[in-house]
């Protein structure tokens, strides 16, 4: 069996391979499940992929993923324009969203700031994020950054780049997580929960 090689179906375990948290053996379990697919489903499969590669593209004003100009959020009327709220990626904005908490906009910066990686406050969307602020509805922006090193040079960079034009910048507050032991928890972690703790 090691000289028995199916180039087509190699090349599809290497384009499932490719994406991120699929390792080889979840990519033939894919792979194997798309060739046993009926033509119409795996051509259906296939278009779904070129139609979301061809119509998704950024909201012009917060830089979220859309079909549209604008993206649900932008356009909905029931937003407070006033806060917005900055994620590193698309999906930390649905993350915000599951919670029903959040009724601000929000700014997608497609990334952190990262010297070791090659990615400076140019290669992310922070200059889209200053032209908005330029409006004086904007009273608050909420860092929501991951809490990761980059993350939070990200937030320092943004926060010393606003804090001159009058607006509050704010940092979510993290800490141990709920159902979590406090034996299990970093010095950095329980810092911040002390620091972020609040009146019963």
């Amino acid at each position: 069996m090691a000289g028995y090689h199916v180039p087509p179906l190699e090349r599809l375990v290497d384009k499932f391979e490719s994406l991120p948290g699929i390792g080889h053996k979840s990519a033939q379990r894919i792979a194997y499940h798309v060739l046993n697919m009926s033509r119409e489903d795996a051509a259906a499969f296939a278009q779904a992929i070129t139609d979301a590669k061809e119509s998704i593209h950024y909201c012009s004003v917060c830089c979220n993923l859309t079909d549209g100009d604008l993206c649900p959020v932008c356009r909905s009327d029931n937003r407070d324009r006033s806060i917005i709220c900055v994620v590193e990626d698309p999906r930390d904005v649905f993350a915000l969203e599951r919670t029903n908490e959040i009724q601000a906009t929000y700014h997608v910066l497609h990334g952190a700031i990262s010297p070791l990686s090659g990615v400076g406050p140019d290669q992310l969307r922070i200059k889209e994020l200053l032209k908005r602020v330029q409006d004086a509805t904007v009273q608050e922006v909420i860092m929501a950054t991951n809490p990761t090193v980059e993350g939070e040079a990200t937030a320092m960079y943004i926060s010393r780049l606003l804090k001159p034009l009058g607006i509050r910048v704010t940092r979510l507050a993290y800490g141990i997580p709920v159902g979590g032991d406090l034996e299990y928890a970093d010095e950095v972690t329980l810092s911040r929960a002390i620091e972020g703790r609040q009146e019963l």
